[in-house]
């Protein structure tokens, strides 16, 4: 099992996507046709009951026959796993653009290329970016069959967004290269690692990275409504030099650039089970000093070019077949308590690192505080 490419830099590399979104001119205006065989409209349900059922809305996803997706790499919690289980359960092709592009180029694509064909169907977002792309109007309302087994404060009342997959906050390390592996955010700071640490994007555009300084605020004091100790964490690794600008990938984790990378569970777990044959002994711990878990959401573009396909994607994803796929990426999915109590769950899958406890998430007004927070002081805190 692969796992990682940073949707990390997927928050946060964006010269590939500013290149795509030059061309978006060109895409060819949707087909607002699309329609289940006794012609009601795919793009307005929110529900596969409002289509006749889940037997019309597979119909109408087929007669579509395809669904464009942006920043799904195929390494990151199983993606790959999951767009060919699709492809193949429905004979619909899923194209991915700039799979490793992030949450707000995903954004930035659905509003510029409102009424192209090339505009994303559907989006995998973080969670404060789900949050934003809701505000901003942009997102379709749509309840899965699970709707009502994913945990309430996981998902939009309105069903513009859910929780999928998820995890929490921890630290990789290169076992072979680094002498004495970090386990807390506290380690990060001793000398011997020097230009070693590393996070997964940019924190004001990569979830995985607004995490990291989330899970540090902890650590260093804060709370959800207070991430400035974070950000001053960061500040104070730069300054005494431990901070690299690098951003961790799995080509930057294999070469050394990147020995210690503040990344998702799931992300540092795949990098463990595949770089193995590769010389490569990585480390992952939980930090107990700032235990923060996150979960990416799922959404539909309201103005989609294909929205019978982009439902049936959804249901796919939470289907029992759908999060057993996130597990045997080491994500933990957002079904798991439900799943546990049907009997559905792959327990043989589940490889996750141990955490005790039940996690917490901060509110969509505390998440929009900490983004406010993070473009105003990050920029500062870890330049020079």
């Amino acid at each position: 099992m692969t796992v990682s490419l940073p949707r990390t830099a997927l928050l946060g590399g964006s010269l590939a996507v500013v290149a795509a979104l030059a061309l978006s001119a060109c895409g060819a205006a949707p087909d607002k046709a699309s329609a289940t065989a006794d012609g009601k409209s795919a793009a307005t349900p929110t529900s596969a009951a409002d289509l006749g059922g889940m037997d019309a809305l597979v119909a109408a996803a087929k007669k579509e026959g395809r669904l464009h997706a942006i920043a799904l790499p195929r390494d990151w919690a199983n993606y790959g796993a999951l767009i060919d289980g699709f492809e193949k359960k429905y004979g619909i092709k899923i194209e991915v653009e700039n799979p490793d592009g992030s949450s707000q180029d995903e954004i930035n694509a659905v509003t510029s290329r409102k009424g192209q064909d090339r505009a994303p169907d559907v989006l995998d977002l973080g969670s404060s970016f789900a949050l934003s792309a809701a505000a901003q109007g942009l997102l379709a309302s749509y309840k899965v069959v699970a709707f009502d087994d994913i945990p309430a404060g996981q998902k939009d009342p309105q069903a513009r967004w859910y929780n999928d997959y998820g995890g929490y906050v921890s630290i990789g390390c290169d076992a072979k290269r680094v002498k004495e592996c970090p386990t807390t955010f506290k380690d990060l700071l001793k000398p011997e690692y020097k230009g070693q640490v590393a996070l997964n994007g940019n924190p004001t555009k990569a979830g995985a990275a607004f995490g990291g300084v989330y899970a540090a605020a902890f650590a260093a004091g804060g709370s959800f409504d207070d991430i400035q100790p974070g950000i001053d964490f960061f500040g104070k690794l730069k300054k005494n030099g431990n901070f690299t600008p690098v951003e961790s990938t799995p080509a930057t984790v294999e070469q050394g650039e990147t020995p210690i990378s503040i990344d998702w569970d799931y992300l540092n777990a795949g990098y463990a089970d595949e770089f193995k044959s590769k010389g490569v002994d990585w480390k992952v711990a939980v930090p107990t000093d700032g235990r923060y878990a996150q979960y990416y959401s799922q959404a539909i573009n309201k103005d989609a070019s294909h929205p019978a396909a982009a439902r049936l994607w959804q249901e796919y994803l939470y289907s029992a077949e759908g999060q057993n796929l996130w597990l045997k990426g080491y994500a933990r999915p957002a079904l798991m308590p439900a799943m546990e109590k049907a009997g559905t769950l792959d327990q043989a899958a589940a490889k996750l690192p141990e955490v005790d406890g039940t996690p917490t998430f901060p509110s969509e007004a505390q998440q929009g505080k900490a983004k406010d927070v993070l473009a105003q002081g990050w920029g500062k805190a870890v330049s020079g």
